[in-house]
C-alpha cells in the first residue's frame, strides 16, 4: 500500500473554514463558552444543541452583550456631566433612567451604586397662589 498523505478512504477534501455556533445561532454571546459551564456546572448529564441558544435566561444575556454599548454611551453622558470617569453609580443612573434598559434589568442589584434620587411629592413644598392654601389672608364665607 502507497501512503499518499490522505489520512483516509476516498477523495481528500479540500479544508472548509469553521464556523462558530454564536455565528450561526445569530447571537452574541460565546455558546460553546455556555456550553462548557453548563457542563462543568453538572446541570444535567448531557447538554444538547438547543439550550445555549435558546433558553430564556442566555436570550436576556444576549440582549445585556447587545445592549451594552447602548449602556455606555448613556453612563459616558452621565459621567460627562458629573465626573470624568465613568463608575457604577453612572452606569445605574443610566440604566434607570431608560425604560427599556429599566425594564431588562428591573430586578437587578447594582453594588456600589447609590439609589436613584427621588422625592416624593408631599414633601414637596406647594405650590403659592392654589384654592384652598392654608394661610391665605383673605377669608370667603
Amino acid at each position: 500500500m502507497s501512503s499518499t498523505g490522505g489520512g483516509g478512504r476516498g477523495k481528500a477534501k479540500p479544508a472548509t473554514k469553521s464556523v462558530s455556533r454564536s455565528s450561526k445561532a445569530g447571537l452574541q454571546f460565546p455558546v460553546g463558552r455556555i456550553v462548557r459551564c453548563l457542563k462543568a456546572g453538572k446541570y444535567a448529564e448531557r447538554v444538547g444543541a438547543g439550550p445555549p441558544c435558546t433558553s430564556p435566561p442566555f436570550s436576556i444575556v444576549n440582549r445585556l452583550f447587545r445592549s451594552s454599548p447602548q449602556v455606555l454611551e448613556l453612563a459616558g453622558n452621565a459621567a460627562r456631566d458629573n465626573k470624568n470617569r465613568i463608575v457604577m453609580r453612572q452606569i445605574q443612573l443610566a440604566v434607570r433612567n431608560d425604560e427599556e434598559l429599566s425594564k431588562l434589568m428591573g430586578t437587578v442589584t447594582i453594588a456600589a451604586s447609590g439609589v436613584m434620587p427621588d422625592i416624593h411629592q408631599t414633601l414637596l413644598p406647594k405650590k403659592a397662589g392654589q384654592k384652598g392654601d392654608i394661610g391665605s389672608a383673605s377669608q370667603e364665607f
